[in-house]
């Protein structure tokens, strides 16, 4: 059994001049064999593909977002310095990080490819545990509808949680 523990972090959001605020889910699994940090990193990516993080958005501190998903801050600085090589954000020392300007959205095609690649990759291991069609798309309702519950009015449906063994 796996343990979830949810705990949010707010990213600011420079929209329509009144700062917005919006929380972000983010999936922590030690056990996937992804180092933490690159799970960070395409989750940020997907976040700012899907439009959700949008130029200008400042993301958490170093220190706040290590704090809030209980990584090494080292973890942190590693992802924050692959994603600004990578372009998705800009760093402004003292001021913090920034979802850069040229940072991409992804197409409706785009994004239905990425998650394809996702269904295809469950529907994969559903079948070699011998699960039936039916239970797998219920387990993936739930957990859409449990993400769904977790909205607050206002608020974009994100939420930051970590995925720790048990």
């Amino acid at each position: 059994f796996r343990r979830v523990l949810f705990r949010s972090v707010w990213v600011l959001s420079n929209r329509h001049q009144l700062p917005m605020i919006s929380k972000l889910h983010l999936q922590i699994d030690p056990r996937s064999g992804v180092p933490v940090y690159r799970q960070l990193m395409d989750q940020v990516k997907y976040y700012v593909a899907g439009g959700t993080l949008r130029p200008d958005d400042q993301l958490p501190s170093i220190r706040e977002l290590a704090i809030a998903i209980s990584v090494n801050p080292t973890t942190v600085v590693k992802t924050y310095t692959e994603l600004e090589r990578d372009g998705v954000i800009v760093m402004k020392h003292g001021k913090g990080a920034f979802i850069s300007a040229s940072a991409q959205k992804l197409t409706a095609g785009e994004q239905l490819d990425t998650i394809r690649r996702s269904a295809k990759h469950l529907a994969v291991e559903a079948r070699q545990l011998q699960v039936p069609s039916p239970r797998v798309v219920k387990v993936v309702r739930e957990e859409l509808t449990a993400l769904d519950g977790e909205r607050q009015d206002g608020e974009v449906p994100v939420k930051f949680s970590v995925v720790q063994g048990g």
